[in-house]
């Protein structure tokens, strides 16, 4: 029968400053033999390792049984809070911040070569359609081309009509005839390659979108700057573009599931990857990936956005606050509520833990549903302690 309140600080002292002489011998024993034979050391090693276990049984014992004999919190205990462990689904996620981008991205220049702007009809983020004309060029010389040939063709023409009349009378030549309906052909091809010409100063959009740059005004040179100066994108088929350091490609592929927030606008999607480059980048050690995200009149390309890969889940997982985890030379352990001769006491569980994620961690074992986790009083509690719940 113990008489006396045992100090579990003093207890540990004892036993710490045990652990001490033992290892300052081992290093004095060390310090004698300089080098030594390596198979002294590693005698040595079982030695010091067999004496560490038997120090870690009696700290156990000494706690369990400080836990009987302390006699100052009996009937109340230490005051903790507890919760039941439960089964829950728990998901882990590679976070990551990409930005927006379209697959659907058209530079416009001029066909027919750079060329004065006569006319501009649009302004930037205007919508467009396919077809709609955005800017006309100087025309001048095509026109007056035009101009030109048709006014020979109409010659062309009238020589033909007389030569034609001539041959159905029987007068003149068929080499005649042939030269004059040549002529008006060749005309007639001139002026329709003179007209597509012509039709190359009518700059249109090739696609339906909205124009995204617009660094043009009339009286400039369409197509001679070394920036693109009129940009539209059809933003049907956006995209959140992400790099992914190579680090985690054992973990990604094409089809996994990711979240995409973009916080400028308030916007969320849930998306999957679509597309997974071969080739790590030199520079910044990483893949681009990319995950399709629907349109939305809020979303603008190079918009940032916040990437969640999901990696792993598990839909049964035992999940536990990440605080509430503790460390020792054991391994890691948390305190479970534990009843011993009709009272209530902190019982110390070794668990084995899997991903974290946030503020949570997932715990592969150690831990049963319906345990009761101590999370908040915790942080002094030793094995066999008495408690008392609020």
């Amino acid at each position: 029968m113990i008489h006396k309140k045992v100090s579990m600080k003093n207890v540990l002292g004892v036993i710490s400053a045990a652990i001490l002489v033992v290892l300052l011998q081992a290093c004095g024993a060390d310090g004698k033999e300089g080098k030594g034979n390596l198979n002294d050391k590693k005698a040595q090693l079982d030695k010091l390792k067999t004496e560490q276990k038997k120090l870690n049984d009696q700290i156990s014992k000494l706690q369990s049984e400080i836990g009987i004999a302390d006699t100052s919190s009996a009937g109340k205990g230490k005051l903790v809070s507890a919760s039941p462990v439960a089964e829950q689904p728990f998901e882990h996620f590679i976070d990551l911040q990409g930005r927006v981008d379209a697959d659907n991205i058209y530079y416009v220049t001029p066909r027919g070569g750079p060329a004065q702007a006569k006319a501009v009809y649009i302004k930037q983020g205007d919508v467009v359609k396919k077809g709609q004309l955005l800017v006309k060029l100087d025309d001048e010389v095509q026109l007056k081309q035009l101009q030109g040939l048709k006014t020979q063709l109409a010659y062309a023409e009238d020589i033909y009509r007389r030569q034609k009349n001539l041959w159905d009378q029987g007068i003149g030549t068929e080499i005649q005839l042939k030269n004059a309906e040549n002529n008006v052909n060749n005309l007639n091809d001139q002026i329709n390659t003179v007209t597509a010409g012509w039709e190359m100063t009518n700059v249109r959009s090739d696609v339906a979108g909205y124009v995204e740059t617009m660094n043009l005004r009339v009286g400039e040179t369409f197509g001679g700057s070394a920036q693109p100066q009129i940009v539209i994108v059809n933003s049907s088929t956006l995209k959140a573009i992400t790099d992914v350091p190579e680090n985690y490609l054992e973990k990604i592929h094409v089809g996994m599931p990711v979240n995409i927030k973009l916080p400028d606008v308030d916007l969320e999607f849930n998306s999957v990857i679509s597309l997974m480059n071969r080739t790590i980048g030199i520079n910044n050690r990483a893949v681009t990936t990319e995950a399709k995200i629907p349109y939305d009149p809020k979303v603008h390309i190079n918009q940032v956005a916040e990437v969640r890969i999901k990696d792993y889940t598990n839909p049964h997982a035992i999940v536990i606050p990440l605080t509430v985890l503790q460390t020792d030379e054991n391994g890691k352990y948390v305190y479970v509520i534990g009843t011993e001769n009709g009272r209530k006491i902190a019982k110390k569980k070794v668990i084995l833990v899997g991903e974290i994620y946030g503020n949570s961690i997932e715990v592969k074992s150690g831990l049963s549903v319906g345990d009761q986790l101590i999370t908040e009083g915790f942080q002094s509690l030793y094995e066999g302690q008495s408690i008392t719940t609020g």
